[in-house]
Order: C-alpha cells, then structure tokens, then sequence
C-alpha cells in the first residue's frame, strides 16, 4: 500500500477494491435480508468478499452510519461524555462512522481484557482544487499490550444517519484534512448489525504501538503530520 507522498508513512490508504455489477447486487441482497428480519438483527454475511468491502459500501453508497463495538447486544445507543483532545470528539454524543473500515477497530479491539488507550483516525485530505483524496488509516494501541494480541470478536451496527452530523474539516499541518467521524446528540437505535474477527480487520498487521503517558506527542504529532514519536 502507497501512502499519499503529503501524509506521513504510518498513514495507509484504503486496500484497492473494485465492485462489478454482481457483487453489488449481492450487497443488496444481503442488506435487505438483513433489514427486513427486524431492527437491530444480525446480517447474515456469507459472501466471499471481505466484510470490510461491504461496510464501505454501506457507509458510502447506502448513507449508513456505522458503530463498531466488542458488545453484540446492544439495542439502542445513548449518548455519553468520552475524552478527546478535539472538541468534536469530546461532545456527550453517540459517535458513528462514515466509513466502513474505522468502526471495525472498535469493534475488535479488547480493551476489558487489555487496558490500553487507543489512537485512530480515518481522513481525506482535500485537494487545492477542493476534491478528496483516498482514504488514509491509521490505528495504534498502548505498547504494554501489542505484544499480547489484544483483540476478539465484536460487532459494527448499522445505523440510521439523519440525526448525525459530520466533524467540520480540520487543520492537518499545511493540509485539510476531513475524517469520517459523526455524531449524534440523540439516542439511536441499530437497523442491523455485522459480526466482525480481528481477521476481518484489514489493518491487522499494520497496527502501531504508543505509550499511554504520551498521548499528547503522538496527537501532536498526527496534527502536524510529523514522524510517529520514537521511543
């Protein structure tokens, strides 16, 4: 995978994908097998594309919003407080994606069994000419736990999106960047839901590692698209 020659190395684009007539028609068949068993039921996904290729498709052509989670039960999602260092991510909202491939992080990430904090991010850096470019990736958990495999099984819902919004575009060193993050002041109930394993994670293999009393360096860092702190 080539990174954008403007974005640090340690942000990988999006694996190529092609959808040809049939697997989009298999998509939608999926879909609204799923839909139609009742809200909130699981998608029955037997297809021999990968799941991250259908999420995406449901966040970018089907208007989705999409939650990734470790809990497979949950029936509506309520706002909370969370911590962030951006005041987008720091509202008491309902946090959702408009990407298929980010949710899937935290869904599969085992933070009960292996505390650790996280940084992820999913941009698009905007173009001089105001177009958008491939989606960038980049997921790391705490060093204490890397070493571990500190993942499980978990599960990405598929919610309704009028009631989100988008995060503004922001500053990303000379760049703008836009992310893929939403939020909702409202509870939200799921539509469907996908059960995801840490191998259906394309990025698996390419997960960082920090150290939990640095966050700030490494935010910095990702901020003015500088090198990932070394140790």
């Amino acid at each position: 995978m080539n990174t954008a020659p403007h974005l640090p190395s340690y942000w990988h684009p999006r694996p190529a994908r092609e959808l040809d007539a049939a697997t989009r028609a298999a998509f939608d068949a999926v879909l609204n097998a799923g839909l139609s068993a009742g809200p909130g039921q699981p998608v029955d996904y037997q297809l021999a594309a990968p799941k991250w290729q259908f999420l995406c498709y449901l966040a970018e052509e089907c208007g989705f919003a999409l939650h990734g989670s470790p809990q497979p039960d949950i029936a509506t999602f309520e706002p909370r407080q969370p911590i962030d260092l951006r005041a987008f991510g720091a509202q008491r909202a309902v946090y959702a994606a408009a990407d298929g491939i980010w949710p899937m992080f935290f869904a599969i990430v085992d933070r009960e069994r292996y505390p650790t904090s996280i940084i992820n991010g999913c941009i698009r850096v905007q173009e001089p000419d105001g177009t958008l470019g491939a989606p960038h990736y980049l997921f790391s958990v705490g060093r204490h736990v890397i070493g571990q495999r500190p993942y499980r099984d978990g599960t990405v819902y598929l919610l309704p999106r009028n009631s989100f919004v988008a995060e503004p575009p922001i500053p990303f060193g000379p760049l703008l960047v836009h992310t893929a993050q939403l939020a909702s002041l409202h509870p939200v109930q799921p539509l469907a839901k996908l059960a995801v394993t840490p191998d259906d994670f394309p990025f698996l293999t390419h997960m960082l590692a920090h150290d939990d009393e640095r966050l700030a360096v490494y935010a910095e860092a990702m901020q003015q698209g500088a090198p990932w702190p070394s140790t």
